[in-house]
């Protein structure tokens, strides 16, 4: 095992010739460390691709014809950084699954990351198998929103609904009369997480820990910006918000009906 958690030998790899089909793209500008990602994701079936920078990246991202099922992205890129690479990628539409690796796990970075659209994160150095196992979630994520050959409806079951509204977790989407909007997926765990709580006060540190696992002490603001960009999605009216509520000095609480919790 290398000092940056990647394994060259590919224990327990199938052989590269072994394609299972998903495409993903490792942006690090660290020759050694991209190189043995590329081997490691290659032994694993993967068609694996580097670009050593973010502008290389987001050239690739949004020019190349045949699409990416998962992105591994760095932060810490000369030039455009991984947050400005996630940024541009997700304003343009393109929601590939992006695993973000931060320097040594610094809240800040994580946070940021979120909220430039990032699905997840892995600090370094990292243990491969840890790597793997996380990119794997993602691409499972991946398939299921890849549009099918066949006409097939896709799952049902994980949806919520209220106030004429269905957030579908499972789509990564709000969905209203007049509007469909596409979420993160830490904006569909916060979400998932505020439905499953309906009526309770819920503080921003417990949200950092509960959600996305922050121990830390860390700005909590990062939680507001979140919640903002939420009130867009789902209030009629998001300067005066019914569902998301802010709870002065704790947090937020999240009213699915509120008519009737007032009767």
């Amino acid at each position: 095992m290398s000092k940056d958690g990647v394994n060259p030998r590919g224990t327990g790899a199938r052989k590269p010739d072994e394609r299972s089909g998903s495409r993903i793209l490792i942006v690090e500008d660290e020759a050694h460390l991209a190189q043995g990602l590329l081997f490691n994701l290659q032994a694993e079936g993967h068609d694996a691709v580097v670009a050593a920078d973010g502008e290389a990246a987001v050239d690739l991202l949004l020019k190349q014809s045949e699409p990416f099922d998962a992105i591994v992205l760095d932060v810490m890129l000369p030039g455009m950084d991984g947050f400005a690479v996630a940024r541009a990628i997700r304003a343009a539409q393109n929601y590939t699954p992006v695993l973000m690796l931060t320097a040594r796990g610094r809240p800040e970075d994580v946070l940021e990351g979120f909220a430039a659209g990032a699905d997840d994160y892995l600090p370094k150095p990292f243990e491969l198998s840890i790597l793997l196992a996380r990119l794997n979630g993602l691409l499972r994520r991946s398939r299921w929103l890849r549009p099918r050959e066949a006409e097939q409806e896709l799952p049902t079951t994980d949806k919520y609904t209220f106030a004429g509204k269905t957030i579908d977790f499972g789509l990564l989407e709000v969905r209203a009369a007049d509007k469909q909007v596409r979420l993160t997926m830490m904006e569909v765990e916060l979400l998932r997480y505020l439905v499953h709580n309906p009526g309770r006060a819920i503080s921003r540190t417990e949200i950092l820990d509960k959600v996305w696992h922050l121990h830390q002490d860390t700005d909590t603001r990062a939680i507001d910006n979140f919640i903002v960009r939420l009130r867009r999605y789902l209030e009629d009216d998001s300067v005066h918000p019914v569902h998301l509520q802010t709870v002065r000095g704790i947090g937020y609480r999240f009213v699915p009906h509120p008519k009737e919790d007032t009767e």
